[in-house]
């Protein structure tokens, strides 16, 4: 691990493995906030996807 300063920011380098696992121990303590059924996901994903071509 090192620490790299860059317009006085500090900045920390980690090993590709070292960060992954980070990342995986930060997705595995955090929990969804509600579970979708699979109706509900399809309106949700129907829902976004609508948002998301009106957007362009």
């Amino acid at each position: 691990m090192n620490t790299l300063v860059i317009d006085d920011k500090s900045y920390v380098v980690l090993p590709v493995d070292a960060y992954e696992a980070l990342q995986k121990k930060a997705a595995l303590k955090t929990r969804p906030e509600k579970l979708l059924s699979v109706e509900e996901a399809r309106e949700q994903s129907k829902k976004m996807i609508r948002k998301w071509a009106n957007a362009k």
